[in-house]
């Protein structure tokens, strides 16, 4: 078995945001894994057009994008596992990540999600759980364990470093086994029979 492909999507789009000094810190745990071929799919360089096509067939048929929204769509459908990298507004999740997910509506069939949630004192928790409802309906299997950092700004240095990592980083090896086990289940699974939602 080849190495999982794994998009990592950091889904705040934010000015100041902190969703890529998490990202860089998850991104570097998946690399190290071992079983992860890791694609960094950042929000804020492909925007999506405010206006979705008004039916699926049109979602579904990518063909007539422009070539930035091509590749984006490309990117996750090649991907055997995803990661979401999100923090929580307004007690729930991102608009451009719900808008990302929206545009895509089979990349995700039949393929693990793992979540990565921050936030104030609640760490992100309602937006992890409304993104487990969401991509229900897209078919996908969001996995158990998941990573949920309270008040993340006193978690980092400057330079991006988490000053207690014991903690995190245990959490992120726990999620990368059970992410990589249902990977590679459902990667077998997809060759052995296709997916029909």
């Amino acid at each position: 078995m080849t190495n999982m492909k794994l998009a990592v999507i950091t889904g705040s789009v934010r000015e100041g945001r902190f969703g890529p000094t998490i990202t860089r810190w998850f991104t570097e745990h998946a690399r190290q894994h071992g079983l992860f071929d890791v694609d960094v799919v950042d929000l804020a360089d492909t925007p999506l057009p405010l206006e979705l096509p008004g039916t699926l067939e049109q979602l579904v048929d990518v063909r007539g994008r422009p070539g930035d929204l091509r590749r984006l769509a490309a990117r996750l459908e090649q991907a055997d596992a995803y990661v979401v990298v999100t923090p929580e507004y307004n007690h729930s999740l991102p608009a451009s990540l719900k808008h990302l997910i929206d545009w895509h509506p089979v990349q995700w069939q039949a393929k693990p999600v793992a979540l990565v949630s921050y936030g104030g004192y609640g760490g992100g928790v309602r937006a992890a759980e409304h993104l487990r409802q969401i991509f229900c309906e897209m078919h996908a299997v969001t996995i158990r364990n998941w990573i949920s950092l309270d008040q993340h700004w006193t978690r980092f240095d400057a330079e991006g470093r988490l000053m207690d990592p014991e903690g995190p980083d245990g959490a992120a090896k726990a999620m990368l086994d059970q992410l990589g086990w249902w990977s590679t289940v459902l990667h077998e699974a997809r060759l052995a029979t296709p997916y029909r939602a």
